[in-house]
Parts: structure tokens; sequence; C-alpha cells
């Protein structure tokens, strides 16, 4: 009988999308997501959908944190239109920034061409024990951006946990 590895955290994933938030179109991405994450060994909480608001998505991040989860991976709102405030919302909830780990997403994304990913605004960084992560919302910029992410996340966990 094989054992399963064990699970290195907990995760939430929070979608920002206006049209996916009012009903008029189905999440297709936040079960990419937490298909990612779960590959990855972690549990997922649950997708939360909110608008392209900056209290709602501060909101969305101050619970998660709360809450106590590993890691927060939030998907839209990072590029450059005026309802992309992700990023904005984002900076006031971090306590430290990491952004290495933000660059190195956006440019295996546009070397990826996922152009979205590499125009993203998203940041990375810790609030609280937390990781927070922004991607950018196509399918080949979230693929490309757990690709990079997944091998950083079990040593960020573990050095917020202390356990390390």
């Amino acid at each position: 009988m094989e054992m399963a590895p064990p699970q290195i955290g907990r995760a939430l994933v929070v979608v920002v999308d206006d049209r996916v938030s009012h009903g008029e179109r189905e999440d297709s991405i936040g079960p990419l997501v937490t298909e990612l994450l779960e590959e990855a060994r972690l549990v997922v909480d649950g997708v939360v959908v909110v608008p392209g608001d900056p209290v709602a998505i501060r909101n969305a991040l101050n619970t998660a944190v709360i809450g106590g989860v590993d890691l927060v991976v939030t998907v839209g709102g990072t590029g450059v239109s005026p309802r992309d405030v992700t990023a904005d919302a984002t900076a006031g909830v971090l306590d430290r920034p990491i952004p290495g780990i933000a660059e190195a997403i956006r440019a295996s994304g546009l070397a990826a061409g996922a152009v979205d990913a590499g125009l993203s605004r998203g940041l990375v960084g810790v609030s609280g024990s937390t990781l927070v992560v922004n991607l950018a919302p196509s399918r080949a910029a979230v693929r490309d951006g757990m690709a990079t992410l997944t091998p950083l996340v079990s040593h960020v966990i573990s050095e917020l946990s202390g356990l390390d």
C-alpha cells in the first residue's frame, strides 16, 4: 500500500472577476488553480469569487489571513485597466513583499508566451504567516505561474511556520 505524501499546508483561491462575481459567466479558472494546488500537496479550503473592487479583494485576503491559511492565490485584476486593482489591494495587506517571486512569475510567463503574465502588476508577499500570490487570469498564465511558484511554496510555508 502506497502512502500519499503529507500535505504541506492549506490554501485559498480568490478569483477576481466582475462577470463571474455577478453570475454572468461561470468560473473556469478557480477549478484549475484548485487542481494545481492539490497537485502541489496543498489542501484547498475553497474558491472565493469577488468583483474587481479593492475593498472586496482586501476583505477576502484579510479573511484568509485571519483564517490561518498558509497560501492565498488570487487570479485576475493584475493588468493595467482601471478595474485591475488586485495588486493595489494586495499591497495594503502585505507585511513584507517578496519581489523575486513576483518577477520570476512575470519572466517565466512572458517567456512561455502568456502576455498577460508578462504585463502583470501582480505582487507576492507575506501577510502575517500567509503567503499571498497574485496571478494573471489566463489559463496559460496560471499554469506557468503555478509551475514557477510550486517549488518554492513548501520552503516559504515551512519558514513562515517556524518549522524550518
